[in-house]
């Protein structure tokens, strides 16, 4: 979504929206689904075993469409990744326009401006090729003012006083906020959900700013979605909230928690390592073994409202130190197109557009994907206990599963510092992660300026 506030108006939308999470809501009748294109994609990973690369596609190539970007999915592929989720691509209004995608005028229909249904059609089956699911960007609490169902169903939008319709954030004036107490309009959109996993073969929803529509509906079209047999689909919530996962069926959520103590607290600030301690026990409290929070160092908005990865952690040793606590401690890792070379330039995502330079720092991209590959070849990081052993100044944790034992020490100073190695760690029998070569700890070890060292036995 476009940046998010905390605004009180919130408050009132959800107020006039439904039922209560667990209570019943009003059902209308569901409209017939679309045949099924293709053949379902059986290789959708688990959702703890996910790695998420987020496509922009008005900055990923000159070209701006879809067929830039199946043009480099060998690339996206090499890096590791499994899961290719894709900003909206729905026809973007033009009344009251700001040119954002998060302003759908169809939801089902595809942005002229990206190309046609089989184009998109093209992306899946190339991505399913490769081993990789697909995700769709799902903006699903509001529409563009002159979306059919404006004058066709108003009654499925959220009225103020004087009988007009709100808008929900000013803000944000080119939206329109739905009401989801309206049983026709959750089955027209729980039907535009379904249409993409049969009409186009996707494997997965991106959930835009989900703290927007009520738990009910989330209940509702989440059932519907997973009654589709055929199909295995990841869930992604982007909300603030662990909720999501305990009660509303997703198996992932933004950890928009996680990433504001990272940047704000520790490397702008200079607070304390330990504070990620904290929001791990916020987040995992209670959590099924599988759910996960979803971590990143960019996205669209981090990066068109504050700032690359360079330029919020410290330069390109400090981004990929962040990257290795967001990849490695205990989350599913997200990479947002560009920051695998350091693009060092902010891409837009309305407005003038900007495409990334895939030429830039191919060092980096070979540190990603030496990062990546450990990851998915390491069972202790994906699912494996964690035990953390940080100090003000390094982020240092074990995780472990079964014999597999990992040790990450991450330096997030741009200073050397001494970490002393408990005693609950062993200084013996480990090895370094991605040449296997033997290595004996200090029992006092010097970390370089946003040095990381991942040892493994």
């Amino acid at each position: 979504m476009k940046k998010t506030p905390f605004i009180s108006l919130l408050a009132l939308l959800l107020a006039c929206a439904g039922p209560a999470l667990g209570q019943a809501a009003p059902k209308a009748t569901l409209p017939k689904d679309p045949a099924q294109y293709g053949k379902p994609f059986a290789g959708v990973p688990q959702s703890q075993n996910a790695t998420i690369y987020q496509v922009n596609m008005r900055g990923f190539s000159r070209e701006g469409n879809f067929r830039g970007v199946l043009a480099r999915l060998d690339s996206i592929k090499a890096l590791g990744v499994n899961v290719v989720y894709l900003m909206p691509i729905f026809p973007i209004g033009k009344l009251r326009a700001v040119d954002s995608p998060f302003a759908v005028q169809n939801y089902t229909a595809v942005n002229p401006e990206f190309g046609t249904l089989a184009d998109l059609r093209a992306i899946v089956d190339g991505c399913h090729a490769r081993g990789m699911a697909v995700m769709l960007d799902w903006v699903g609490n509001h529409t563009s003012w002159d979306h059919p169902w404006i004058t066709e169903h108003p009654d499925w939008y959220v009225h103020d006083a004087s009988g007009a319709i709100v808008n929900p954030i000013p803000e944000w004036k080119d939206i329109a906020q739905l009401n989801f107490a309206n049983p026709e309009l959750r089955a027209a959109m729980i039907a535009a959900l379904r249409y993409w996993v049969l009409q186009a073969n996707i494997d997965g929803y991106r959930f835009d700013y989900a703290d927007g529509p009520t738990p009910a509906f989330f209940t509702e079209a989440i059932g519907s979605l997973n009654a589709i047999r055929s199909h295995k689909l990841l869930l992604l919530a982007e909300g603030d909230k662990k909720k999501y996962y305990l009660q509303g069926g997703f198996q992932l959520c933004y950890d928009f928690g996680f990433i504001n103590v990272l940047k704000h607290d520790i490397f702008a600030r200079g607070k304390s390592v330990r504070l990620i301690d904290s929001v791990n026990t916020a987040n995992y409290r209670n959590a099924p073994p599988t759910a996960r929070m979803l971590r990143y160092t960019s996205n669209h908005d981090v990066n068109s409202w504050e700032g690359t990865p360079q330029q919020l952690f410290g330069g390109e040793r400090g981004a990929m130190a962040a990257f290795v606590v967001a990849a490695y401690m205990h989350a599913v890792p997200m990479i947002y197109n560009g920051q695998e070379v350091g693009y060092p330039e902010r891409l837009p995502f309305m407005g003038p557009r900007k495409a990334i330079d895939w030429t830039l720092n191919p060092h980096l991209t070979a540190e990603y994907k030496r990062l990546i590959r450990f990851r998915n070849g390491s069972n202790a990081l994906r699912n494996g206990t964690l035990a953390s052993y940080s100090t003000d100044d390094v982020c240092a944790f074990t995780k472990t599963a079964g014999r597999e034992n990992v040790l990450a020490l991450v330096n997030l100073r741009n200073k050397p510092v001494r970490y002393a190695l408990p005693a609950g760690v062993s200084n013996a029998g480990w090895r370094t992660a991605f040449d296997g070569q033997p290595l004996v700890l200090s029992r006092e070890v010097t970390l370089q300026p946003y040095q990381y060292l991942i040892l493994t036995k």
